[in-house]
């Protein structure tokens, strides 16, 4: 417990972890804990950990993998009431896991975390699939795929209609590999990533600079000197008026990117970062 605790307490310590000793549910609450600073972790962990308990019996005495995760689907989303936050879809608090877990309400990626941590703790494989459009998971059995939507109650999805809800994200009707290539499994960090990219983009859109600003630097612990994440870093930095570091990301932006479709405006927020002058108040 001490090692995980020392995860919580440092992002720095995240951006050398690999997938696999990248641990999901911890991570998610140390990204919580940038909005909620007095977060203790020990009683959402202990919660999880207490859904897994409940079913460890009932799942154990159940042959079929796919059945063991309709038990679990069940308990989640029926008997506790997990459920998509259908009416307040864009509520920040969707994606934070202290709430989620309080309140029992989500977006896709989030309910995926805490199915994903109950199933595995159940030694079911249980995966996230970044799905274009909303976050699934994925489950092996028989030979194939178990697909299943935990924003509406963990409902299995029908090839057709998986590749119904690609089509508007592809252009056109994905045919069975590009299908398989969509729904491969998502590695804790794409996962977390996502989440923080989620954040990033409500925050900006809403105009709350400091919170996209931190978002997105997150980003960058977990992926460092990614494109796109630098350069909005540097575009919050400037509507901050923080000219140094909106300076810095996009002039690296340019570095890292210099054929990027949108080099030549991000030039011009540069020119416009470099050209104003640092106000102190």
């Amino acid at each position: 417990m001490g090692d995980r605790r020392m995860h919580l307490t440092d992002w720095n310590a995240l951006t050398w972890l690999d997938d696999a000793s990248l641990p999901l549910l911890d991570a998610a609450l140390l990204i919580a804990r940038d909005e909620y600073p007095d977060l203790d972790p020990t009683p959402y962990q202990a919660l999880v950990q207490a859904h897994a308990d409940h079913l460890r019996e009932e799942v154990a005495a159940i042959e079929p993998c796919a059945l063991k995760m309709a038990a679990i689907n069940r308990h989640l989303f029926v008997e506790l009431g997990y459920s998509g936050n259908h009416d307040e879809y864009y509520d920040p608090r969707n994606s934070y896991l202290n709430q989620v877990l309080e309140r029992r309400l989500g977006n896709p990626i989030s309910l995926a975390m805490v199915q994903m941590e109950v199933a595995r703790r159940l030694g079911i494989p249980l995966d996230g699939v970044s799905f274009p459009g909303h976050f699934l998971v994925r489950l092996p059995v028989d030979g194939g795929l178990l697909v299943m939507d935990p924003f509406n109650g963990g409902r299995p999805l029908a090839v057709e209609e998986l590749r119904e809800r690609a089509r508007p994200h592809l252009g056109e009707i994905p045919d069975d590999n590009v299908l398989l290539k969509i729904l491969s499994p998502a590695p804790n960090r794409a996962i977390l990533v996502r989440v923080l990219r989620n954040l990033h983009g409500l925050y900006a859109e809403a105009g709350q600079w400091d919170r996209a600003a931190r978002s997105i630097d997150r980003v960058l612990k977990l992926t460092p000197e990614q494109p796109d994440a630098v350069r909005d870093r540097g575009l919050a930095y400037l509507e901050l008026g923080y000219l140094p570091g909106a300076r810095q990301d996009l002039g690296q932006y340019l570095q890292l990117a210099p054929e990027a479709g949108d080099a030549e405006q991000v030039r011009e927020k540069l020119i416009e970062a470099s050209a104003t002058r640092t106000v102190l108040h």
